[in-house]
C-alpha cells in the first residue's frame, strides 16, 4: 500500500514539526516549499538589532530535541535560527526542501482527490495532502498613513531590516510601540542622533529575567538533563499561570498589572514619562511584553515619546494631528505584522472550486485551527485561533504536527478526509464564545480583525490545546472515496 504524498509550506518551527513527525511515522515522500534560501521562518527573516525571544529558550524548543548549549535563557535571533538549521540537518529535512520557491496557488482536484500547487517559477506538483505552515507572523503590516510614499529618506519595515542604512548620528523616526519595537530601540537609540518614538498605544511590561548561561549551566543540562526540563516545567508553569490570570482570575490579572506598574514606575522613577507609557486597557488585552532595557533608553536625551496621532508623512518628516512636524532622516516602522490574513496571499480552492478567501470573508475558522469544511487533506499549522497571549508557540505546533501525523495515518490510497461542516461550525461557535467577553475583546489589537473577530488566539490554557488534540477523532471527518468511474 503505497504511503500519501504530503507538501508542507514553510521551514519555520511549524513546517520542521510537521515534516518530523511525518518522517518519524514512515511518511516519506514529502516536498517542503520555502521562499526563502534557508529554513527558519520569522528567525531567518527578521535581523533587525536586538532580535529575540521573549520566551525562555529551554521552553520555545522542540520538546523532543533540547539544546543544552543555548548561549542565553532568553535567546537571540542568530542563536534560534542555528538551532533551526541544525534540527533541519539532524532529521534529515533538507533534502525535501525547494528552496526559494512560493507557493502561489493550491487547487483539489475532486477527480483525483489530490491536490495541484503551482510555485512562482510555474512548477505544477501534485499532492494527496496539503499542510500549510505559513504562519501568522509572516508578513509585515504596513499602517495606512496620508503620504507614506513621499518620505524622500531611507524607510523599511522591523521585519525586512535595510542593515546598509547608518543609523549613527541619524535623526530617525520609530513608528509602532510592539514586541520589536521594544527589542530594538534600546538598541539603536545608542547610536543615533535623535530618535522619536510614536506611539499609539502603549505596552504593559514586565521583567526580563535573562541571564547568560556559563559552561557550568551547559555541563548540567548536559550530563543531568533533569536540570533543561525543570527550567522548561517551570517556564511552562508560569506562562500557564499568567494565561489564567488574564483569561480567568481578575484577583491574578490585578497582581500582574500591579507587577508591571511596580515595573514601570521605577525605571522611569526620575521622569515624567510614566503618564504617557502607561496602559489605558485591561492586562493582557494587548501581548504582554517583557523588557529590563526598554524603558530606560527612552529616559535618555536623544528620544522623544509622541503619543499625538500621525496625521500623515511628508518628504522631511511626520507630522502629527498637533500640526508638529517631526523631521527625521529615516523612518522605521515597527507596526507588526498581518497576523489575521492567514495564507495570503495564496489561492486556495477546495471542492466546488470554492475559494478559501471567500469562506473567511468574515474571518477566519478552522476546526482545531487545523481544518476547514470543503477542503479535504488541507491541514494548517499555527492556523486560526491556535496563537497564545502567553506561552510557547512550540508546544502548539508540537499538539498539531502529531494531530495532523495521525490524521495522515487515517488515509487510505485515494481517499482524502475533510471536516464535517456541523462539527467546524460547534467548534467555532464554541471558541468565539470563549472570546467574545474576554480580555482580547476589550481594546483594539492585532488579535482583532476588522470587523472584531479574533481569529489568532486560543482563548484557553496551552495545555487545554494540547489535551483535546491528543487523539485524532476519525468521526470528525467525512472520508472521500475516488469517484467510481463509469
Amino acid at each position: 500500500m503505497s504511503a500519501p504524498s504530503v507538501a508542507i509550506i514553510g521551514t519555520g518551527f511549524g513546517g520542521l514539526a510537521a515534516a518530523i513527525e511525518l518522517k518519524q511515522r514512515g511518511f516519506d515522500d514529502l516536498v517542503i516549499f520555502e521562499r526563502g534560501a534557508d529554513v527558519g521562518g520569522v528567525w531567518r527573516e527578521n535581523t533587525y538589532p536586538g532580535a529575540a525571544c521573549d520566551i525562555p529558550s529551554p521552553f520555545y524548543s522542540f520538546s523532543f530535541a533540547p539544546n543544552p548549549r543555548w548561549p542565553r535563557r532568553f535567546s537571540q535571533q542568530p542563536d534560534i535560527l542555528d538551532y533551526l538549521r541544525g534540527i533541519a540537518d539532524t532529521y534529515d529535512i533538507r533534502r525535501h526542501i525547494r528552496f526559494d520557491t512560493e507557493v502561489t496557488a493550491a487547487e483539489f482536484d475532486e477527480a483525483s482527490n489530490r491536490w495541484t500547487l503551482i510555485t512562482d517559477a510555474g512548477d505544477v506538483v501534485h499532492v494527496d495532502v496539503l499542510i500549510s505552515a505559513v504562519g501568522q507572523l509572516s508578513r509585515p503590516a504596513w499602517p495606512d498613513l496620508p503620504g507614506r510614499d513621499t518620505f524622500s529618506g531611507p524607510t523599511f519595515h522591523s521585519a525586512q531590516w535595510d542593515h546598509d542604512v547608518d543609523l549613527t548620528g541619524k535623526r530617525v523616526a520609530v513608528i509602532g510601540t510592539g514586541a520589536s519595537a521594544i527589542q530594538f530601540v534600546p538598541e539603536i537609540q545608542k547610536e543615533v542622533g535623535q530618535l522619536s518614538l510614536f506611539q499609539r498605544s502603549a505596552p504593559y511590561l514586565l521583567p526580563r529575567p535573562d541571564t547568560e548561561f556559563t559552561a557550568l549551566h551547559h555541563n548540567a543540562f548536559e550530563k543531568v538533563p533533569l536540570t533543561q526540563l525543570t527550567e522548561r516545567a517551570l517556564w511552562w508553569a508560569l506562562t500557564e499561570t499568567l494565561s489564567i490570570a488574564y483569561l480567568h482570575s481578575k484577583p491574578l490579572s490585578k497582581v500582574i498589572e500591579r507587577a508591571s506598574r511596580w515595573h514601570m514606575s521605577r525605571q522611569l522613577a526620575s521622569t515624567d514619562l510614566m503618564d504617557k507609557l502607561w496602559p489605558d486597557y485591561p492586562v493582557g488585552c494587548k501581548r504582554i511584553l517583557f523588557s529590563s532595557n526598554y524603558l530606560p533608553a527612552l529616559t535618555q536625551p536623544n528620544v522623544d515619546v509622541v503619543t499625538d496621532r500621525i496625521a500623515e508623512v511628508t518628504p522631511t518628516g511626520v507630522r502629527t494631528q498637533d500640526g508638529v512636524l517631526h523631521e527625521v532622516d529615516v523612518i522605521i516602522y515597527g507596526t507588526g505584522f498581518t497576523a489575521t490574513d492567514f495564507l495570503a496571499p495564496m489561492k486556495i480552492l477546495g471542492r466546488d472550486r470554492r475559494d478559501l478567501r471567500d469562506q473567511w470573508n468574515d474571518g477566519a475558522h478552522a476546526y482545531l485551527g487545523m481544518s476547514v469544511p470543503d477542503f479535504p487533506n488541507l491541514f494548517l499549522v499555527y492556523g486560526p485561533n491556535t496563537g497564545l497571549g502567553s506561552g510557547s508557540i512550540v508546544y502548539m505546533l508540537e499538539a498539531q504536527a502529531r494531530y495532523i501525523a495521525e490524521a495522515v495515518g487515517h488515509l487510505e490510497p485515494g481517499q482524502a478526509l475533510a471536516v464535517r461542516p456541523e462539527v467546524e461550525a460547534h467548534y467555532d461557535a464554541e471558541i468565539q464564545s470563549g472570546l467574545v467577553d474576554g480580555v482580547w475583546s476589550q481594546c483594539s489589537s492585532w488579535y482583532r480583525g476588522a470587523n472584531g473577530r479574533i481569529s489568532t488566539n486560543w482563548p484557553h490554557l496551552a495545555s487545554t490545546y494540547r489535551r483535546r488534540t491528543r487523539q485524532f477523532r476519525a468521526g470528525d471527518y467525512a472520508v472521500i472515496d475516488l469517484p467510481e468511474t463509469p
